[in-house]
């Protein structure tokens, strides 16, 4: 018998006494601009990640600094990202999610401008890290929708949201480098400016605010843990190539991540309202789920490392295509359309077959894309279809990982878990960071006066990111079938 994702809403806890968590104020107002105010939200924030891509290479001239204190401009975005989106999941659930939306919107705005006004390498990363913390805004919308959309609406309107996450990135690849090739680089800051502003209008205008309230005290020493613990994580993981794996600063760093992580694991056990519930996180649902997002994002990163430097590798190697960085961004935009558009395909196959296989779906096709990409990149046209088969993996896989996360958290929780399964997907794109970036480094070969990454460098960074897909389909294969018990929940 198939079942509806999606039953029939109960009174739940909220601010003010009892409050229905679905479709009360949205029944009456109509769904659809709720759905597309907070996917553009999604999308704005995903975009901030590879908002400087474009310009990394004029950094240290543009910021007067060298390349490697440069590279910070793009690091501390990834930080502030891992770190602000469980916490702003966790503010959502305890002070209003719209509210929390709001704010985090407010920080995006404040960091573009001061972006936007400097030349300066410090205050240029203060306002990308600053941007950065807007990231929690996926997690929030998603809770959002399953507080508020009638039940008909919410899982196709989360795998939309969902997907953002690697639309966003895609999509603004190629609008930035068009933007910093035919304007002042500080242009692209006040656009992002004015997007954060016209999406939090958007917000004031259209969305309410959730009734769903956590009645609990904010964990303050709990975060400031979680702060320290994963910024001492992704450090290495992120600058370990640069550091060197061995050296004291990367292995200091990993000994401090084993250190402050165990001790916040071991006092949030203890909590009685901690920030992250880590009895919820271990249940087989959540914490498979979560391994698998590790693994997807790996696979998803790797092909936004991977595939421009292909294409844009001199002609005269035999197999880099010599484009340009515009050119190379035009021919992945289709990866990022192809991901909004398979969104409701994953929501219908969700509804049919459950989110444990839609996951399962997303990640074989995700493998054969880069196993595609292995034999067929002669040319545009080859890798233009591997990466929109890899980005139909990506859209799919995305968009069921809520569903398979909220059939197994308490509806008081769903933003801070969320939040924690994008804190997931952002280990495993800062962990392919790394693995790439090494690899590639490695396998090289020199043509004239340029030092690349050679044909086999390529190969093996696609079979990599293949094995992390097949990885993620055996854990998601291990998720247990069951009927959830709260009744917004999905069928896994």
């Amino acid at each position: 018998m198939t079942n509806r994702p999606f039953r029939p809403p109960r009174p739940v806890a909220c601010e003010s006494g009892t409050a229905y968590g679905t479709g009360d104020v949205v029944a009456r107002a109509g769904s659809g601009p709720i759905i597309v105010v907070l996917a553009s939200c999604g999308l704005v924030a995903s975009f901030m990640q590879t908002l400087v891509i474009p310009l990394i290479p004029a950094f240290p001239r543009l910021l007067d600094t060298t390349p490697t204190d440069a590279s910070w401009v793009v690091t501390v975005t990834l930080l502030a990202a891992a770190v602000c989106t469980p916490v702003a999941g966790r503010l959502g659930d305890l002070y209003g999610k719209r509210r929390v939306l709001l704010v985090s919107l407010a920080v995006l705005i404040s960091g573009s401008v001061v972006s936007a006004l400097t030349s300066s390498l410090a205050l240029m990363i203060v306002g990308r890290g600053l941007q950065g913390c807007a990231m929690g805004v996926i997690p929030l919308g998603i809770s959002i929708m399953r507080d508020e959309l009638p039940p008909e609406r919410v899982s196709g309107a989360i795998s939309l949201m969902s997907a953002t996450l690697g639309v966003g990135g895609a999509i603004g690849l190629p609008v930035a480098a068009i933007v910093a090739q035919h304007a002042d680089w500080h242009v692209l800051f006040w656009g992002a400016a004015g997007l954060g502003l016209g999406c939090a209008l958007l917000i004031l205008r259209f969305v309410p605010e959730s009734p769903v309230r956590t009645p609990a005290p904010f964990d303050f020493l709990g975060t400031l843990g979680l702060v320290v613990g994963l910024t001492s994580l992704l450090l290495p993981i992120v600058k370990g190539g640069e550091w060197g794996w061995g050296s004291p600063a990367t292995l200091g760093f990993a000994a401090t991540a084993l250190v402050v992580l165990a001790a916040w694991g071991w006092y949030q056990l203890r909590r009685r309202d901690p920030l992250v519930d880590l009895r919820v996180s271990a249940r087989r649902p959540v914490l498979f789920t979560n391994l698998a997002s590790v693994l997807v994002g790996f696979a998803m990163y790797a092909m936004s490392l991977s595939f421009p430097q292909l294409l844009q590798a001199p002609s005269a190697t035999g197999y880099g295509l010599g484009l340009s960085m515009v050119e190379a961004g035009l021919c992945l935009a289709p990866n990022g359309l192809v991901m909004m558009a398979l969104s409701p395909v994953s929501a219908r196959l969700t509804n049919r077959y459950g989110a444990r296989v839609t996951l399962m779906t997303g990640a074989i096709v995700i493998a054969v894309g880069y196993v595609f990409a292995i034999f067929l990149m002669a040319n545009a046209i080859e890798l233009i279809i591997a990466s929109v088969i890899i980005g139909a993996g990506v859209g799919i896989a995305y968009a069921a990982m809520p569903a398979l996360i909220m059939s197994a958290v308490p509806v008081t929780e769903t933003a801070s878990a969320n939040g924690l399964n994008s804190l997931m997907r952002s280990v495993g794109t800062s962990t392919s960071s790394a693995v790439m970036a090494t690899m590639l480094a490695h396998l090289t070969i020199t043509v004239g006066s340029f030092t690349v990454p050679s044909l086999a460098g390529f190969r093996a960074t696609f079979a990599v990111a293949a094995i992390a897909a097949v990885a993620g389909l055996a854990l998601t294969a291990v998720v247990p079938r069951f009927r959830a018990a709260s009744p917004e929940l999905a069928r896994v």
